[in-house]
């Protein structure tokens, strides 16, 4: 909680006045406890496990829009199963991953994450985050490839991989040692690299934001993440929930640049460069006709 019980104060205590957003900070959080102030963390964990049920609606209710985006067309999933996989997520929310990240809020006052002024730059913000993307892209990756390891995928790791056809929401269906597992790597970067709550604020929103991202089970071309180099997207990830335990290729979360240096991407590749050739073929009029997405998916498994 602020010391400060006034603008005046804060201002006499920095030796400056407020900048608006340190005025805004100041009203919104000066009555509110460090813990409900870290607890901002689960609301933005419920509302980005929300958010994916409009995507899901336009799948059952209106597919044909937004087919010719879906990355495994053939699979289409009823209302019951949208609905039944919404409501496992929401438990394992309630009853595993939330009471996780409650449970380690006194770590975040041992490590130093503030909520007091002065707020940190939009330099120091940008940079800290780009430490804990490649800090987390990094450690998950590692983590990840060891839960593909025979026993832990068949004990553990299989029940993220139930859908394989996977819906925004996906995200966060998992074992409970799963989600303790990778859900380590986020929580890396700000032990190692402590900041203001701010910035672990966005730090969540945007790893929420990643992994609905990576289990749309869509490849819209007008996404803005196109834009980022690097960025593995939905199809990346997709691929690899379709491979299933089998899976040896696109480990990252968010990069590809773990699965390119370590030779993880090989199946991957090949079906891309042999998607472009089936491409090729339509275009000139010498292949069959077809979903090329399914293709993509249906041609080989490999790696």
């Amino acid at each position: 909680m602020l010391p400060y019980s006034t603008v005046a104060e804060a201002e006499a205590a920095l030796g400056r006045g407020l900048t608006g957003a340190e005025t805004v900070w100041f009203r919104y959080s000066s009555g509110m406890s460090d813990f409900v102030l870290y607890c901002h963390n689960v609301l933005f964990l419920f509302l980005f496990t929300v958010v994916p049920l409009s995507l899901a609606l336009v799948e059952v209710r209106w597919p044909s829009l937004i087919r010719r985006y879906k990355l495994q067309p053939k699979v289409q999933l009823t209302p019951s199963a949208v609905f039944r996989c919404f409501t496992d997520v929401m438990r394992i929310l309630l009853f595993t991953i939330a009471p996780l990240q409650l449970a380690s809020y006194p770590i975040i006052k041992l490590i130093g994450i503030r909520t007091g002024l002065a707020l940190p730059s939009a330099w120091e913000i940008l940079s800290q985050l780009v430490v804990y993307v490649l800090i987390e892209d990094f450690s998950h990756y590692w983590i990840h490839r060891f839960l593909h390891v025979k026993w832990m995928y068949e004990n553990i790791h299989r029940v993220h991989h139930e859908y394989t056809a996977p819906i925004g929401f996906v995200a966060s269906y998992a074992h409970p040692v799963d989600a303790m597992f990778l859900g380590l790597p986020s929580f890396l970067g700000p032990v190692l690299v402590p900041c203001h709550t701010v910035t672990f604020w966005l730090w969540n929103i945007l790893r929420r934001f990643e992994g609905n991202d990576v289990h749309t089970g869509y490849d819209f071309p007008m996404s803005f993440t196109k834009l980022i180099p690097f960025y593995g997207g939905a199809e990346f990830h997709d691929y690899h929930h379709y491979v299933g335990g089998q899976s040896r290729s696109n480990f990252a979360p968010m990069f590809t640049y773990c699965d390119y240096i370590y030779g993880t991407d090989k199946g991957y590749k090949y079906q891309k460069k042999h998607l472009s050739k089936m491409r090729e073929q339509w275009r000139s009029g010498n292949g069959p006709n077809g979903e090329i997405n399914h293709v993509y998916y249906e041609s080989n498994k490999l790696e």
